[in-house]
Protein backbone atom coordinates (compact mmCIF):
# COMPACT_ATOMS: atom_id res chain seq x y z
CA UNK A 1 0.00 0.00 0.00
CA UNK A 2 1.11 3.36 -0.38
CA UNK A 3 1.06 5.57 2.75
CA UNK A 4 1.31 9.28 2.55
CA UNK A 5 2.47 11.84 5.41
CA UNK A 6 1.41 15.53 4.61
CA UNK A 7 2.59 18.64 6.39
CA UNK A 8 -0.26 19.23 8.98
CA UNK A 9 -2.01 22.78 7.90
CA UNK A 10 -4.12 23.98 10.95
CA UNK A 11 -2.29 27.84 12.43
CA UNK A 12 1.25 26.74 14.23
CA UNK A 13 0.26 22.69 13.99
CA UNK A 14 4.07 21.54 14.57
CA UNK A 15 3.33 17.57 14.82
CA UNK A 16 3.80 15.18 11.80
CA UNK A 17 1.44 11.67 11.33
CA UNK A 18 4.73 9.69 11.41
CA UNK A 19 7.98 9.71 12.56
CA UNK A 20 11.25 7.83 10.66
CA UNK A 21 10.92 5.19 12.63
CA UNK A 22 7.05 4.44 11.81
CA UNK A 23 8.20 5.19 8.02
CA UNK A 24 10.98 2.51 8.48
CA UNK A 25 8.22 -0.01 9.88
CA UNK A 26 6.11 0.40 7.56
CA UNK A 27 9.16 0.29 4.68
CA UNK A 28 10.04 -3.19 5.91
CA UNK A 29 6.86 -4.45 5.88
CA UNK A 30 6.38 -3.74 2.13
CA UNK A 31 5.01 -0.77 1.63
CA UNK A 32 5.77 2.56 0.08
CA UNK A 33 5.73 5.77 2.42
CA UNK A 34 5.32 9.57 0.59
CA UNK A 35 6.29 12.09 3.29
CA UNK A 36 5.88 15.56 1.78
CA UNK A 37 9.22 17.48 2.35
CA UNK A 38 9.73 19.28 5.27
CA UNK A 39 6.29 18.10 7.04
CA UNK A 40 9.13 16.91 10.24
CA UNK A 41 10.57 20.07 10.62
CA UNK A 42 8.02 21.43 13.03
CA UNK A 43 9.09 18.54 15.21
CA UNK A 44 12.59 18.87 15.08
CA UNK A 45 12.77 16.23 11.85
CA UNK A 46 15.05 16.43 9.03
CA UNK A 47 13.90 15.33 5.45
CA UNK A 48 17.23 13.48 5.58
CA UNK A 49 16.02 11.27 8.45
CA UNK A 50 12.73 9.78 6.27
CA UNK A 51 14.89 9.61 3.38
CA UNK A 52 17.52 7.40 5.80
CA UNK A 53 14.24 5.48 6.88
CA UNK A 54 13.24 4.40 3.39
CA UNK A 55 10.73 6.76 2.84
CA UNK A 56 10.21 8.85 -0.29
CA UNK A 57 10.33 12.78 -0.16
CA UNK A 58 7.36 14.82 -2.30
CA UNK A 59 7.48 18.23 -3.13
CA UNK A 60 3.77 19.08 -2.66
CA UNK A 61 0.86 18.13 0.11
CA UNK A 62 -1.04 17.79 -3.15
CA UNK A 63 1.53 15.28 -4.35
CA UNK A 64 1.09 13.39 -1.46
CA UNK A 65 -2.95 13.39 -1.48
CA UNK A 66 -3.23 12.04 -5.04
CA UNK A 67 -0.56 9.29 -5.15
CA UNK A 68 -1.44 7.69 -1.43
CA UNK A 69 -4.07 5.28 -0.63
CA UNK A 70 -3.59 5.38 3.28
CA UNK A 71 -3.39 9.29 4.46
CA UNK A 72 -1.82 9.58 8.23
CA UNK A 73 -2.38 12.76 9.68
CA UNK A 74 -2.51 14.38 13.39
CA UNK A 75 -5.34 16.74 12.97
CA UNK A 76 -8.69 16.64 11.07
CA UNK A 77 -8.35 17.75 7.16
CA UNK A 78 -9.50 21.72 7.08
CA UNK A 79 -11.53 23.01 4.19
CA UNK A 80 -8.10 23.41 1.73
CA UNK A 81 -7.96 19.85 2.04
CA UNK A 82 -10.92 18.72 1.55
CA UNK A 83 -10.76 18.65 -2.46
CA UNK A 84 -7.63 16.28 -2.45
CA UNK A 85 -9.43 13.43 -0.62
CA UNK A 86 -10.29 11.14 -3.47
CA UNK A 87 -13.06 8.15 -3.49
CA UNK A 88 -11.71 5.21 -1.39
CA UNK A 89 -8.88 6.90 0.35
CA UNK A 90 -8.18 5.94 3.97
CA UNK A 91 -7.90 8.71 5.99
CA UNK A 92 -5.93 7.95 9.57
CA UNK A 93 -6.17 11.03 12.11
CA UNK A 94 -8.12 12.59 14.75
CA UNK A 95 -11.45 13.71 13.41
CA UNK A 96 -13.49 15.21 15.80
CA UNK A 97 -16.58 14.94 13.76
CA UNK A 98 -19.03 15.89 16.32
CA UNK A 99 -17.70 19.47 16.08
CA UNK A 100 -16.56 19.50 12.13
CA UNK A 101 -20.33 19.09 10.14
CA UNK A 102 -18.80 20.41 6.98
CA UNK A 103 -15.66 18.14 7.32
CA UNK A 104 -18.26 15.34 7.44
CA UNK A 105 -20.27 16.41 4.47
CA UNK A 106 -16.91 16.34 2.75
CA UNK A 107 -15.95 12.83 4.15
CA UNK A 108 -19.32 11.29 2.69
CA UNK A 109 -19.14 13.30 -0.70
CA UNK A 110 -16.04 12.17 -1.56
CA UNK A 111 -16.59 8.44 -0.51
CA UNK A 112 -13.63 8.30 2.09
CA UNK A 113 -12.65 5.78 4.75
CA UNK A 114 -12.16 7.56 7.16
CA UNK A 115 -10.61 6.37 10.65
CA UNK A 116 -10.70 8.68 13.96
CA UNK A 117 -7.84 7.84 16.64
CA UNK A 118 -10.17 9.51 19.36
CA UNK A 119 -12.76 6.63 18.73
CA UNK A 120 -10.93 3.76 18.58
CA UNK A 121 -11.63 2.38 22.14
CA UNK A 122 -10.25 -0.81 23.45
CA UNK A 123 -12.92 -3.54 24.82
CA UNK A 124 -12.31 -1.71 28.80
CA UNK A 125 -13.94 1.69 27.38
CA UNK A 126 -9.99 2.73 27.06
CA UNK A 127 -8.94 4.91 24.04
CA UNK A 128 -5.21 4.42 23.35
CA UNK A 129 -5.33 6.66 20.57
CA UNK A 130 -6.59 9.23 22.28
CA UNK A 131 -4.70 8.51 25.59
CA UNK A 132 -0.97 10.09 24.78
CA UNK A 133 -2.08 13.21 23.89
CA UNK A 134 -5.07 13.89 26.49
CA UNK A 135 -2.16 13.25 28.56
CA UNK A 136 -0.04 15.95 26.63
CA UNK A 137 -3.26 18.42 26.87
CA UNK A 138 -3.63 17.91 30.54
CA UNK A 139 -0.26 18.71 31.89
CA UNK A 140 0.00 21.33 29.44
CA UNK A 141 -3.34 23.18 30.83
CA UNK A 142 -1.99 23.61 33.96
CA UNK A 143 1.24 25.41 32.14
CA UNK A 144 -1.06 28.07 29.80
CA UNK A 145 -3.48 28.17 32.78
CA UNK A 146 -0.77 29.58 34.97
CA UNK A 147 0.99 31.75 32.36
CA UNK A 148 -2.99 33.15 31.56
CA UNK A 149 -3.07 34.10 35.49
CA UNK A 150 -0.26 36.47 35.27
CA UNK A 151 -1.28 40.30 34.92
CA UNK A 152 0.42 40.81 31.75
CA UNK A 153 -1.86 38.21 30.13
CA UNK A 154 -5.11 39.35 31.45
CA UNK A 155 -5.07 36.82 34.29
CA UNK A 156 -5.64 38.20 38.10
CA UNK A 157 -1.88 37.99 38.83
CA UNK A 158 -2.15 34.94 41.01
CA UNK A 159 0.66 32.65 41.48
CA UNK A 160 -0.83 29.01 41.73
CA UNK A 161 1.67 27.51 44.22
CA UNK A 162 1.45 31.01 46.54
CA UNK A 163 3.85 31.78 48.76
CA UNK A 164 4.34 31.57 53.06
CA UNK A 165 1.58 33.96 53.78
CA UNK A 166 -0.26 33.59 50.87
CA UNK A 167 -2.92 31.40 49.85
CA UNK A 168 -2.71 29.16 47.04
CA UNK A 169 -4.07 29.57 44.07
CA UNK A 170 -7.96 27.44 43.14
CA UNK A 171 -7.51 25.07 40.55
CA UNK A 172 -10.78 23.23 39.30
CA UNK A 173 -10.77 20.42 37.15
CA UNK A 174 -14.11 19.13 35.28
CA UNK A 175 -13.11 15.38 34.33
CA UNK A 176 -11.06 12.78 36.55
CA UNK A 177 -10.21 10.85 33.26
CA UNK A 178 -6.59 11.03 31.37
CA UNK A 179 -6.87 14.56 30.91
CA UNK A 180 -8.58 15.72 34.36
CA UNK A 181 -5.62 13.45 35.99
CA UNK A 182 -2.84 14.93 34.13
CA UNK A 183 -3.66 18.34 35.12
CA UNK A 184 -3.96 17.33 38.99
CA UNK A 185 -0.47 15.92 38.83
CA UNK A 186 0.68 19.08 37.16
CA UNK A 187 -1.27 21.62 39.35
CA UNK A 188 -0.20 19.27 42.56
CA UNK A 189 2.88 19.48 41.72
CA UNK A 190 2.96 23.13 41.54
CA UNK A 191 1.44 23.51 45.05
CA UNK A 192 -2.12 24.54 44.04
CA UNK A 193 -4.90 23.99 46.06
CA UNK A 194 -6.83 21.25 43.68
CA UNK A 195 -10.60 20.54 43.37
CA UNK A 196 -11.91 17.77 41.09
CA UNK A 197 -15.74 17.31 40.02
CA UNK A 198 -16.83 13.73 38.00
CA UNK A 199 -19.73 11.93 38.28
CA UNK A 200 -17.94 9.03 38.30
CA UNK A 201 -17.38 7.73 41.91
CA UNK A 202 -14.78 5.08 41.53
CA UNK A 203 -12.97 7.71 39.26
CA UNK A 204 -13.04 10.10 42.29
CA UNK A 205 -11.72 7.15 45.19
CA UNK A 206 -8.78 6.88 42.91
CA UNK A 207 -7.62 10.06 42.47
CA UNK A 208 -8.24 10.05 46.51
CA UNK A 209 -5.93 7.43 46.62
CA UNK A 210 -3.38 8.29 43.99
CA UNK A 211 -2.95 11.83 45.25
CA UNK A 212 -3.22 10.78 49.10
CA UNK A 213 -6.42 13.23 50.23
CA UNK A 214 -4.54 16.48 49.35
CA UNK A 215 -7.00 16.66 46.67
CA UNK A 216 -10.75 17.77 46.94
CA UNK A 217 -13.15 15.04 45.43
CA UNK A 218 -16.77 16.11 44.20
CA UNK A 219 -19.46 14.46 42.56
CA UNK A 220 -19.97 16.78 39.26
CA UNK A 221 -24.03 18.49 39.10
CA UNK A 222 -24.60 22.04 37.93
CA UNK A 223 -25.25 23.60 41.83
CA UNK A 224 -21.78 22.02 42.64
CA UNK A 225 -19.99 23.16 39.96
CA UNK A 226 -21.38 26.98 40.11
CA UNK A 227 -20.29 27.13 43.64
CA UNK A 228 -16.94 25.97 42.78
CA UNK A 229 -16.56 28.18 40.12
CA UNK A 230 -17.09 31.45 42.66
CA UNK A 231 -13.90 31.19 43.54
CA UNK A 232 -11.60 29.21 41.28
CA UNK A 233 -8.66 31.08 39.66
CA UNK A 234 -8.39 28.37 37.04
CA UNK A 235 -10.80 25.99 35.49
CA UNK A 236 -9.88 22.85 33.65
CA UNK A 237 -12.56 21.79 31.12
CA UNK A 238 -11.36 17.92 30.74
CA UNK A 239 -14.76 15.73 30.21
CA UNK A 240 -15.28 13.69 27.40
CA UNK A 241 -18.02 11.37 26.05
CA UNK A 242 -16.31 9.60 23.18
CA UNK A 243 -17.19 10.64 19.87
CA UNK A 244 -19.96 12.89 20.59
CA UNK A 245 -20.11 16.42 21.62
CA UNK A 246 -18.61 17.66 24.89
CA UNK A 247 -21.63 18.34 27.52
CA UNK A 248 -21.70 21.86 28.23
CA UNK A 249 -21.15 21.64 31.86
CA UNK A 250 -20.53 25.54 32.78
CA UNK A 251 -23.25 27.76 31.37
CA UNK A 252 -22.69 31.61 30.87
CA UNK A 253 -24.35 32.89 33.68
CA UNK A 254 -21.55 31.07 35.86
CA UNK A 255 -18.76 32.32 33.84
CA UNK A 256 -20.21 35.88 34.65
CA UNK A 257 -20.37 35.08 38.23
CA UNK A 258 -16.82 34.06 38.28
CA UNK A 259 -13.53 36.63 39.88
CA UNK A 260 -12.26 39.06 37.11
CA UNK A 261 -8.59 37.90 36.09
CA UNK A 262 -9.59 34.24 36.15
CA UNK A 263 -9.09 31.74 33.60
CA UNK A 264 -10.90 28.89 31.75
CA UNK A 265 -8.81 26.48 29.84
CA UNK A 266 -11.04 23.79 27.24
CA UNK A 267 -9.31 21.14 26.84
CA UNK A 268 -12.78 19.89 25.31
CA UNK A 269 -12.70 22.40 22.80
CA UNK A 270 -12.44 20.03 20.13
CA UNK A 271 -15.62 18.26 20.97
CA UNK A 272 -17.43 21.82 20.65
CA UNK A 273 -16.00 22.47 24.19
CA UNK A 274 -17.69 22.14 27.74
CA UNK A 275 -18.10 26.06 28.43
CA UNK A 276 -21.15 27.88 26.87
CA UNK A 277 -18.72 30.57 26.27
CA UNK A 278 -16.11 28.53 24.28
CA UNK A 279 -15.11 29.51 21.03
CA UNK A 280 -12.35 27.95 19.63
CA UNK A 281 -8.68 30.11 19.24
CA UNK A 282 -5.69 28.89 17.77
CA UNK A 283 -1.64 29.12 18.97
CA UNK A 284 -1.48 33.02 17.44
CA UNK A 285 -4.45 34.10 19.37
CA UNK A 286 -4.87 31.75 21.88
CA UNK A 287 -7.14 33.84 24.78
CA UNK A 288 -9.73 35.91 24.37
CA UNK A 289 -11.69 37.67 27.83
CA UNK A 290 -15.23 37.75 28.04
CA UNK A 291 -17.44 39.44 30.96
CA UNK A 292 -13.72 39.77 32.64
CA UNK A 293 -12.82 35.48 32.38
CA UNK A 294 -9.60 34.99 30.37
CA UNK A 295 -10.64 31.84 28.02
CA UNK A 296 -7.72 29.66 26.67
CA UNK A 297 -9.96 27.13 23.71
CA UNK A 298 -6.77 26.25 21.83
CA UNK A 299 -7.78 23.31 19.29
CA UNK A 300 -4.86 22.02 18.93
CA UNK A 301 -2.56 22.48 22.07
CA UNK A 302 -0.31 19.49 21.99
CA UNK A 303 0.93 21.36 18.41
CA UNK A 304 2.72 23.41 20.82
CA UNK A 305 5.16 20.62 21.90
CA UNK A 306 5.04 19.06 18.91
CA UNK A 307 8.69 16.68 19.25
CA UNK A 308 7.27 15.31 22.39
CA UNK A 309 3.75 15.12 21.23
CA UNK A 310 4.35 13.23 17.85
CA UNK A 311 6.72 10.95 19.12
CA UNK A 312 3.98 9.75 21.78
CA UNK A 313 1.58 9.64 19.20
CA UNK A 314 3.20 7.46 16.66
CA UNK A 315 4.43 5.29 19.51
CA UNK A 316 0.13 4.58 19.73
CA UNK A 317 -0.98 4.73 16.24
CA UNK A 318 1.88 2.98 14.46
CA UNK A 319 0.48 -0.69 14.96
CA UNK A 320 -2.72 -0.09 13.72
CA UNK A 321 -1.48 1.70 10.97
CA UNK A 322 0.57 -1.10 10.20
CA UNK A 323 -2.47 -3.49 10.11
CA UNK A 324 -4.62 -1.01 8.37
CA UNK A 325 -1.58 -0.84 5.44
CA UNK A 326 -1.39 -5.06 5.26
CA UNK A 327 -4.79 -5.85 5.77
CA UNK A 328 -6.99 -3.23 3.95
CA UNK A 329 -10.07 -1.18 6.35
CA UNK A 330 -12.71 -4.39 6.13
CA UNK A 331 -10.28 -7.12 6.76
CA UNK A 332 -8.42 -5.41 9.50
CA UNK A 333 -11.40 -4.33 11.30
CA UNK A 334 -13.33 -7.45 10.89
CA UNK A 335 -10.32 -8.85 13.20
CA UNK A 336 -10.06 -5.74 15.83
CA UNK A 337 -13.28 -4.45 17.56
CA UNK A 338 -10.95 -1.67 18.56
CA UNK A 339 -10.05 -0.90 15.02
CA UNK A 340 -13.86 -1.18 14.19
CA UNK A 341 -14.70 1.39 16.55
CA UNK A 342 -12.14 3.83 14.61
CA UNK A 343 -14.15 3.96 11.76
CA UNK A 344 -16.58 6.94 11.60
CA UNK A 345 -17.59 7.21 7.63
CA UNK A 346 -17.23 4.72 4.53
CA UNK A 347 -18.66 4.15 1.09
CA UNK A 348 -20.34 7.70 1.57
CA UNK A 349 -22.45 6.85 5.28
CA UNK A 350 -22.16 7.99 8.72
CA UNK A 351 -20.73 4.51 10.95
CA UNK A 352 -20.16 6.04 14.46
CA UNK A 353 -23.21 6.04 16.00
CA UNK A 354 -22.20 9.44 18.77
CA UNK A 355 -21.32 11.50 15.40
CA UNK A 356 -24.63 10.54 14.08
CA UNK A 357 -26.70 11.25 16.97
CA UNK A 358 -24.68 14.64 17.76
CA UNK A 359 -25.22 16.06 14.47
CA UNK A 360 -28.67 14.48 13.97
CA UNK A 361 -27.92 12.41 10.88
CA UNK A 362 -28.23 8.78 10.15
CA UNK A 363 -25.68 5.76 11.33
CA UNK A 364 -25.31 3.10 8.75
CA UNK A 365 -23.75 -0.59 9.19
CA UNK A 366 -20.34 -0.85 9.38
CA UNK A 367 -20.09 -3.75 7.17
CA UNK A 368 -22.28 -2.64 4.44
CA UNK A 369 -20.80 0.65 4.15
CA UNK A 370 -17.26 -0.94 4.02
CA UNK A 371 -18.40 -2.93 0.74
CA UNK A 372 -19.59 0.24 -0.62
CA UNK A 373 -16.53 1.72 -0.46
CA UNK A 374 -14.43 2.34 -3.83
CA UNK A 375 -11.09 1.51 -3.77
CA UNK A 376 -8.75 3.91 -3.77
CA UNK A 377 -8.25 5.57 -7.30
Amino acid sequence: MIVGVPKETKTREYRVGLVPAGAHALVRDGHRVVVEAGAGLGAGIPDAEYAAAGAQLAPSAEAVWAEAELIVKVKEPIAAEYGRMRPGQILYTYLHLAAEPHLVDALLERKVTALAYETLQLADGSLPLLRPMSEVAGRMSIQVGAASLQKEHGGKGVLLGGVPGVRHGKVVVLGAGTVGANAIKMAVGLGADVTVLDVNLNRLAWIDDVFGGRVTTLYSDAHTVAAQLVDADLVVGAVLVTGARAPRLVTAEMVKRMSPGSVLVDVAVDQGGCFETTRPTTHDAPTFVLDGVVHYCVTNMPGAVARTSTFALTNATIGYARRLAAHGVAAAVRDDPALARAVNTAGGHLTYRAVADSLGRPCAELGPALAQAPAAG
